[in-house]
């Protein structure tokens, strides 16, 4: 178990977080787990790409779901959930103070009927999961208010981008990490205000850019060197399409970037007082993790606009809440998958409720407990006693327990962060799913080398990645794309492909280290046997302002 410290800080925001119920303070306790543990435990609840065909359990229909056919509970299509059809509150249940809280919950979220994916709002994008507000997305999961995106990960307000990876307000984007405010970019990373270039690193305000690392507010560069604008056309030449083409400007580019220093973090000029990497607009933040906009969290990563949040990740909106996923509201207190709601705690899939404990899949409620209606005084008499027995048992003040997750962990996001071995899982008493012998095609069809001698019979065609075997195909819209864009077709499978931008990020943890310039002692998510040259903020803004 690692080792890890409570600071002060920690134990003034768990007693503001504690709730006053009845007139009695309940106090919650400080965390069993270090940080990272207490990530891996709410990551092992979040399915996002295992995908799976199976019936619905109201109508028989066919539908898509992160659960597969063998799970223990209902399915409902995504239109019957959140239909009249069914009442959550015909589930409801007494609780038994005889017995562990955990288990009875767990029982709870075993009867009552689940939706197939997290997808919200959507205009034409069956496909997408753990998504609110997108309008004909495909295959992009924890992403909100795209337009015509394909296989991405964490995008929000984007259009007309694929195979991307936490970028925003972007448009025309193929293969990029982390760019904001960008247009027309491929093959890029932590770029923001840059268009039309192709293979840049750590770019701010550039324009016409080709193989450049560290630059800020430039145009018709090469390799950090000032071209014309005619000798810019004519090494855009190598973006004409061709995959042999891309392949060598893309190991030209990785020998070019080794030759240059990278920052400690990427954390903008526009923070203040932030520990992590990945933190733009925000101030006092700790140990934070691609975060936006947000101010007085910590233990935090992926969301935008958390105001005093602890050990939350995957927030959009969200102010005073602990130990949770999947949020936008406030107050919440050891939640997953709540939307639009206050003052909940230990819920599940729950929407536009108050002042809830313990329920699962209610919509409009509030006192409500293991999802039974109770009277305002009711509900308060009994919330003292259920966290009394709680105390007693040394369940409150604990996330869940991973072996009451819903899902294998090898499903999970835990398994992208913190892989484990079969027997390794096993042996913590969680779940683990083996995979399905699926009968892989080798394809025979041979992708042509430049996009412009692809045609739309490749939409007909099962594709074999080069990596993992796994079959794909080529959907019409993705081909269009492709075209526009003069990038070729990518010879890896979607999952494949994200996999390997997850590998090209950083891990979510901190490393002392000297800054490779002056030696000053800095923290940084790039461990010190890496052989990357990693500069303190000082000595990297000296570089970059250094540059012609």
């Amino acid at each position: 178990m690692d080792d890890f410290q409570i600071r002060e800080e920690d134990r003034d925001f768990l007693k503001k977080i504690s709730p006053t119920i009845g007139g009695r303070f309940f106090k919650i306790p400080d965390p069993k787990l270090s940080p990272r543990e207490r990530e891996r435990r709410r990551l092992a609840f979040r399915n996002e790409r295992n995908l799976y065909r199976r019936k619905s359990s109201l109508s028989n229909e066919n539908i898509i779901s992160f659960f597969d056919k063998d799970v223990k509970f209902k399915v409902y299509s995504h239109e019957e959930w959140w239909s009249d059809k069914w009442d959550p509150l015909d589930f409801g249940a007494e609780y038994d103070f005889s017995g562990s809280f955990f288990e009875q919950f767990y029982e709870l979220q075993l009867k009552v009927p689940r939706p197939p994916l997290i997808n919200n709002k959507a205009e034409n994008s069956p496909y997408c999961n753990f998504a609110d507000g997108n309008k004909n997305c495909h295959m992009i999961t924890s992403s909100n208010w795209n337009e015509d995106c394909y296989y991405g990960y964490l995008m929000v307000g984007n259009k007309d981008c694929m195979d991307c990876l936490w970028c925003s307000n972007s448009e025309l984007l193929y293969e990029c990490i982390d760019c904001r405010n960008c247009y027309n970019l491929k093959y890029s990373r932590n770029c923001e205000n840059c268009s039309d270039g192709a293979f840049l690193l750590n770019c701010k305000g550039v324009k016409n850019c080709l193989m450049c690392v560290n630059l800020n507010n430039k145009e018709y560069y090469f390799l950090n060197k000032k071209v014309t604008s005619e000798e810019f056309e004519k090494l855009k030449k190598i973006l004409d399409g061709s995959y042999r083409s891309y392949k060598k400007a893309q190991e030209k580019s990785q020998k070019f970037k080794k030759e240059n220093p990278v920052r400690k973090s990427n954390n903008y000029a526009s923070s203040e007082n932030v520990l992590g990497d990945n933190i733009f607009n925000s101030r006092n933040i700790y140990f934070g993790f691609d975060v936006y906009d947000s101010e007085d969290c910590a233990y935090c990563h992926d969301g935008l606009k958390g105001r005093d949040c602890f050990d939350v990740c995957f927030f959009d909106g969200t102010e005073l809440c602990y130990e949770s996923t999947s949020l936008i509201g406030y107050g919440f207190r050891f939640t997953m998958f709540c939307r639009d709601s206050s003052e909940l705690f230990y819920c599940d899939n729950c929407h536009s409720c108050k002042d809830c404990f313990a329920c699962v899949g209610l919509r409009n409620k509030q006192y409500c407990i293991l999802n039974k209606q109770y009277s305002w005084e009711e509900y308060e008499e009994l919330v003292v006693r259920i966290i009394k027995h709680m105390s007693e048992t040394g369940e409150w003040g604990e996330f869940f327990p991973i072996e009451n997750s819903l899902f294998a962990y090898n499903e999970t996001l835990a398994d992208d962060y913190f892989p484990m071995e079969k027997v390794e899982v096993l042996s913590c008493g969680w779940k683990w799913k083996d995979r399905e012998e699926k009968g892989f095609v080798e394809s025979d069809y041979k992708i042509p080398d430049d996009i412009k001698d692809v045609d739309e019979s490749i939409c007909d065609e099962i594709l074999s990645c080069e990596v993992s075997g796994e079959n794909y195909k080529i959907i019409p819209e993705e081909l269009k794309f492709y075209k526009r864009l003069k990038v070729p077709i990518p010879r890896l499978s979607p999952n494949q492909r994200n996999k390997e931008r997850l590998m090209k990020r950083n891990p979510r943890k901190l490393w002392e280290r000297n800054c490779d310039k002056c030696g000053e002692r800095i923290l940084t998510t790039y461990s010190p046997e890496r052989s990357e040259k990693v500069y303190c903020e000082k000595c990297y803004l000296e570089d970059v302002y250094q540059k012609v």
